[in-house]
């Protein structure tokens, strides 16, 4: 039931402090996709934390369920560093840049969770959300606050782009919001 032959799909990008609450939003709105009868698929982030204090980044597929570590703490992974965390690319390649190709070739709405600098230090992740902007596919994607790569700059300044920003206030009635926008143009 993928539609591709969209002319107009939704461009909706959601920023806000950290901490604000951007992935839970994005969460919620995918739960409540699902229950519409919209596939979701793309990738979400969240934090790693071990016995209270924060010590890296996790990644998931949202259609494939199959997780992978964004960031941790120490160099192991090889990988840029980014504040205290080091990037594991490796990770981030095979788990984001595939959950993302596989959202466009079969979900009906790609969930982007985060367009950050940890995750732009990654060409083929940085190629790969080119493609989800380019794809007749939904989007709902979360933006760094601060991040300045260039396609988050472009993107920021794209007026046929909407950027929402996520506050204590607006957090808990957000996801039905971006719902009915989703739903309004299936």
């Amino acid at each position: 039931m993928t539609d591709t032959g969209r002319s107009n799909p939704q461009r909706l990008f959601l920023t806000g402090e950290p901490g604000c609450g951007k992935t839970t939003v994005v969460r919620r709105t995918a739960e409540l996709l699902a229950l519409h009868g919209l596939k979701v698929g793309g990738m979400t982030t969240s934090e790693i934390r071990e016995n209270g204090p924060r010590v890296g980044f996790g990644i998931e597929n949202l259609l494939t369920h199959e997780h992978g570590i964004l960031a941790g703490l120490g160099p192991k992974s090889g990988g840029p560093r980014v504040g205290r965390y080091y990037v594991n690319l490796k990770d981030l390649e095979e788990v984001g840049v595939g959950a993302i190709q596989r959202a466009i070739d079969m979900a009906e709405v790609i969930i982007l969770d985060e367009l950050g600098p940890m995750e732009m230090h990654s060409q083929r992740f940085v190629d790969a959300v080119e493609r989800s902007l380019a794809s007749p596919k939904h989007l709902l994607a979360t933006i760094h606050k601060r991040a300045q790569h260039p396609l988050i700059l472009q993107i920021r300044s794209d007026p046929t782009y909407t950027i929402l920003e996520v506050t204590p206030k607006n957090r808990d009635n957000l996801s039905v919001d971006l719902v009915n926008r989703f739903i309004a143009t299936k």
